[in-house]
């Protein structure tokens, strides 16, 4: 009982620190949401005409736009910390095995996540902008709203930050002895069928995003069957199956 108890409030510190880190950084990003936003905006107006503006339909729009995106914004740059406070509370509860195990996979993780967010931002955003702006019919000026723009913008950079995990995922399936490299490579056709579909579920309704995100993931995919190769066997035999 009072191990739990001396978990809880370890827990309870954890939390607190995470909570406050978070705050903090979304006060100073809040308080430089002009800038923010522009950075975020640049994607659209570099494909718009000289002078293009967005605009506000919502009275509240101003200023809870500019506040969800400091807080997302926050969050995301807070992963790292919050990712070594838990792990921080879970280490020492495990083996040096485990730790040896995991850490690589969890640093992976985040490195990969980060990569996902860049190239959609410098990447899927702007192609994908681009050929909606460049498809408006001619008389109709884009005049996008700023909600609904950060809304599609956040969809399309977490879709690609969640779909740049597909190394770490296949190497901890066949680290786990579930399955192996060769086994994997059998699934080939279905794996590229999946990232497809996967695409189409995390992004907007465009096949644009889509291709853009469903070639990545299948090319990281790829990327950790050649990894495997530098893996340790693993402890437990995978199960075998007729290809």
């Amino acid at each position: 009982m009072n191990d739990l108890i001396l978990h809880l409030i370890e827990l309870r510190k954890r939390l607190i620190q995470i909570s406050l880190f978070l705050i903090c950084l979304f006060l100073i990003l809040f308080w430089k949401d002009e800038d923010l936003y522009t950075f975020i905006a640049k994607p659209l107006l570099t494909q718009l005409p000289l002078g293009s503006q967005m605009i506000a339909t919502e009275v509240t729009s101003t200023f809870m736009v500019p506040m969800k995106l400091a807080f997302v914004t926050a969050l995301i740059l807070s992963m790292p910390f919050i990712l070594y406070q838990l792990w921080a509370f879970a280490a020492p509860g495990l083996y040096k095995q485990e730790k040896r195990t995991l850490l690589p996979f969890l640093i992976s993780s985040i490195i990969l996540f980060y990569l996902g967010i860049v190239f959609a931002f410098y990447v899927i955003c702007p192609m994908t902008l681009g050929f909606f702006a460049s498809s408006a019919p001619i008389g109709i000026v884009v005049m996008t709203d700023i909600r609904h723009y950060l809304d599609f913008v956040l969809t399309i950079l977490f879709s690609s930050g969640i779909a740049f995990q597909v190394p770490v995922i296949t190497l901890a399936l066949i680290q786990a002895g579930l399955v192996t490299a060769k086994q994997l490579s059998y699934l080939r056709p279905y794996v590229i069928v999946g990232a497809f579909v996967v695409g189409m579920i995390l992004t907007p309704p465009d096949v644009i995003s889509q291709i853009l995100l469903a070639l990545p993931m299948w090319g990281l995919f790829e990327g950790g069957l050649l990894l495997a190769k530098f893996l340790p066997k693993p402890a437990v035999a995978p199960a075998q199956f007729d290809s």
